[in-house]
Order: structure tokens, then sequence, then C-alpha cells
């Protein structure tokens, strides 16, 4: 049973829990003649677990590929606007704010307001503030992500683009006080998740 480069949730929905270590779970997987692809740099007690996989979005002007464990959810609230969806991570009291929008004439409108929003905001509380860009002309993808560091309420944001018709930005939060160095290991875990949905996004025109 090969896993895609990410973390398993050790056999079971662990509920946010570490309760079955890594090697015993490998230990059981292997007894049952299944070959099991791990990270054998994960070593430490603590880390964050393997997760078991991707699932397609779907019924989206756009598709990419996003974690078995979480789930999209379109529940507006008071601030929601047309466009505006989640990935929610309930076991992790974590979720990715994510928006699409058509471009009509306003695209460095959008990403002015990407930047005010997601990342001007967080200055004061960053120590600092890392961009790394993303182009990919094979698939008109476009953007940047926003990596910050410090005790801020946000670690990870992003914004894509074909430039002339589609627009999608994204933010990850905690439902947790900051702490750059509890959160660290996680971060990194969902920074990677990010990364695999930025990697797999294609436009629907």
């Amino acid at each position: 049973m090969e896993k895609k480069q990410k973390y398993i949730d050790e056999i079971y929905h662990f509920k946010g829990k570490w309760e079955m270590p890594s090697l015993c779970g490998l230990k059981i997987l292997e007894k049952f003649d299944i070959d099991v692809y791990y990270n054998e740099n994960q070593t430490c007690c603590g880390q964050i677990s393997f997760n078991s996989g991707f699932t397609q979005a779907e019924d989206l002007p756009l598709s990419f590929e996003y974690p078995v464990y979480g789930k999209i959810s379109f529940e507006p609230d008071g601030f929601s606007e047309p466009g505006w969806f989640n990935i929610d991570f309930h076991s992790f009291k974590a979720k990715i704010y994510l928006t699409y929008k058509d471009i009509n004439s306003d695209l460095e409108n959008l990403m002015e307001q990407t930047y005010r929003m997601n990342v001007r905001n967080h200055i004061t509380k960053a120590d600092a503030i890392n961009e790394q860009m993303i182009i990919d002309p094979e698939r008109d993808v476009y953007g940047i992500l926003y990596d910050l560091k410090g005790n801020t309420a946000t670690a990870v944001q992003f914004f894509v683009t074909d430039s002339t018709k589609h627009f999608f930005r994204g933010s990850l939060y905690f439902f947790a006080e900051p702490n750059p160095d509890s959160l660290a290991p996680v971060n990194e875990f969902f920074r990677e998740d990010i990364i695999h949905i930025i990697e797999t996004l294609k436009w629907k025109d």
C-alpha cells in the first residue's frame, strides 16, 4: 500500500492524539505483507503524524488535491463573501481559508488586497516574512507563497493567478494562541499540504 509522500494517520484517525507509535503501526502492516513507504528521518516522539494521502476538490472553478483528513466547507459566517470557502482540519484546530475570484480587469487590486489582508496586517508581529515565487507556465500558474516567522496569527499565506481570468488565495490559521516554538512542526506539516494544493492546481475554463 503505497503512500503519497506525506504522513500517515497511524492506521486510524487519531483525533489529534499520538496513541500508536509509527514503528508499531509499521510492524502491524508489514505482518500482513503490506509494503509501506515512510519517512525514515522521522524518529522524534511528538512530531506530527504521517497523513494518508490526498483527495480531489470538485465542484469548484478550479481543481486541486487536498489532504483526506481535511474537509472542504462552504458554511457562511458574518464575514463571508462570494468565492470564500475553507478546508477544515478539526483534529488540529486548524483551517485554510481560501478565496477564488474571477478577474475583471482588477488583478492589481486583488493582489494589493491580498497583500494588505494576508501580509501587511502581520508585519508588526512577524520576525521575518519570506516570499517564494510560484512560476509554472505549463499550468499557467503564477503567484507568491509567504512564510511568516515569529508570533503571528498565521504562518503561511499564498496567492496564485493566471493573470487574466482566475485568482486564488489562501491563509493558514490555528484556533490557538500563536506560539512559534510549539506550532513550528505543525506549520511545516501544513505548509507542505499547501504546496501540494498549489502544485496540483488546475484552472477550469
